[in-house]
């Protein structure tokens, strides 16, 4: 599982990049990764396309 740092807020892009922390905290409720602290994130290699375009949409 490779880290990930999440960034200090959201860019408001469209869609949401992957860093943003909203993205990641969505992963980790789908199961897709795992809370280390509050901005880290373990995040599985293999994501389901899916599930990836769920969370960064608005």
């Amino acid at each position: 599982m490779p880290s990930m740092t999440a960034k200090k807020k959201c860019c408001k892009d469209k869609p949401r990049c992957k860093k943003c922390p909203v993205v990641l905290m969505r992963l980790s409720k789908a199961g897709c990764a795992e809370r280390v602290d509050k901005v880290h994130y373990k995040v599985d290699k293999k994501v389901p396309k899916k599930v990836l375009k769920q969370a960064r949409a608005r």
